[in-house]
């Protein structure tokens, strides 16, 4: 049912105003059928009342004479009793006599169709547009006192109407109130998209302040809080390009000063230190700043750059196997997605010691798949190890691998790309890891 009700701002007062007129007409059209029913109602007891009061009055003088006066004396009720009898009439007829000083016995009715009706009697009733109520009223020596009234029929007309006014409302009322609206929430909707489109990595014009006073409000703010996100995220960079500053020049330093030390062991371990911390800057340094990358992204042939990724293990003598294909033409930023493809086959060489790298594409996404043979991953660490500073090998060993951040840097470089990355267990044993990236669209030749 939520799904059928209207989700813009507009139309959700639309909605409710079509609802509120739709209620109101409901409520006037109740109203105004119970005003008719009451006259009708009336207009049939009251003149009968009179007339039988009037007959009593005349202590029966005129009863003889019944067509002139319209009030006969029967000794029996004469009405069928096959006909629809009208106890709402009865019962108002009775207040009626009530208030006239009539205390009447068994008051009896019958509504006789036209159809029924004596011809000469058609004028005298309405005609076709109502039928004959015949009443009885038993008076205190038992016998009966009879009259006929008109009761109109129903008519459909008031229906119709009131039909016809509330279609005028609605196009009268609703639908500027729906072009209002519509109008009214334009600078929303303008700043929906720019919430959806800002980034700080790009140089957006700000929204156009308009509409009413309370959404110019709104939009002043946003405007003012992208500026202050813009300002504090520069702020940022130029902090970790300080530290990144900061901490290489002590690194070279000491880069320099275990020149100087005699045993070749101790130099080597503490060359491997100096290596693996300025490793452990670089990404920490190149995590924080993917929000706002200084690379802007190109055309690249993914194909050429995997296999120049995988040539640079080839010659450090890593057991990488790659199956060139077709060449894919890729839109994103080539030294991320490199140092992205270059993480996922280094954790694989470490744990595996030897990996296959695959391109798959077709017309719905291009995947990058890294497949070893090593121990795996357990089920409930398959997400996790996407978290920086998260590593299921808890010993923390250099041997395999540094703090954490590699799947973590490389899930962040594919998520700017627009793809996913995600990690399953192999059947037989290893690990695949699978990058996802939309496929290009096709270019159109003029």
């Amino acid at each position: 049912m939520s799904r059928l009700l209207p989700r813009s701002l507009s139309g959700q007062l639309a909605l409710l105003l079509a609802l509120a007129l739709f209620a109101a007409q409901a409520i006037n059209l109740a109203l105004v059928l119970r005003e008719r029913s009451t006259f009708r109602l009336a207009q049939a007891t009251r003149p009968a009342a009179v007339r039988i009061a009037d007959a009593l009055d005349r202590n029966g003088e005129n009863l003889a004479r019944g067509e002139r006066t319209r009030v006969r004396r029967r000794m029996v009720n004469p009405i069928p009793r096959n006909l629809e009898r009208m106890p709402q009439v009865a019962a108002e007829l009775r207040e009626q006599l009530a208030e006239l000083g009539i205390a009447p016995g068994q008051i009896d009715t019958g509504l006789r169709p036209w159809q029924e009706r004596p011809r000469r009697r058609d004028r005298d009733f309405g005609g076709r547009s109502s039928d004959m109520l015949m009443i009885a009223v038993q008076l205190q020596d038992g016998t009966w006192l009879t009259t006929a009234s008109h009761w109109p029929r129903r008519d459909n007309r008031i229906l119709w109407a009131l039909l016809a006014q509330t279609a005028i409302i609605y196009i009268l009322i609703l639908l500027p109130v729906l072009w209002i609206t519509r109008r009214i929430s334009r600078p929303l909707r303008g700043l929906s998209s720019a919430a959806r489109r800002f980034t700080p990595r790009e140089d957006l014009p700000p929204v156009a302040v308009e509409g009413p006073s309370d959404v110019r409000d709104v939009i002043t703010a946003f405007n003012g809080l992208a500026r202050r996100v813009t300002a504090m995220l520069d702020e940022k960079d130029r902090m970790l390009g300080a530290i990144g500053h900061d901490l290489r020049t002590p690194l070279a330093a000491l880069r320099v000063r275990i020149e100087s030390v005699e045993d070749e062991q101790d130099r080597t371990r503490m060359a491997e230190t100096i290596a693996e911390m300025s490793r452990t800057l670089d990404d920490i340094l190149s995590l924080a700043r993917l929000g706002r990358p200084s690379e802007p992204a190109t055309d690249v042939d993914l194909t050429a750059l995997v296999d120049a990724v995988v040539d640079d293990f080839r010659d450090l003598g890593a057991d990488v196997l790659f199956d060139e294909v077709e060449r894919v033409r890729m839109h994103l930023r080539p030294t991320l997605f490199r140092r992205a493809i270059r993480n996922l086959i280094e954790n694989a060489i470490k744990y595996a010691g030897a990996t296959e790298v695959t391109i798959i594409a077709d017309t719905r996404q291009v995947q990058v798949c890294v497949a070893d043979r090593g121990p795996g991953i357990p089920d409930d660490g398959l997400t996790r190890v996407f978290d920086p500073f998260t590593r299921l090998e808890s010993s923390r060993s250099r041997e395999t691998g540094g703090i954490g951040l590699g799947l973590a840097l490389a899930q962040a470089i594919v998520h700017d790309a627009g793809g996913t990355i995600t990690l399953s267990n192999r059947e037989g044993g290893g690990l695949l890891a699978v990058i996802a990236l939309p496929a290009p669209r096709p270019q159109r030749h003029p």
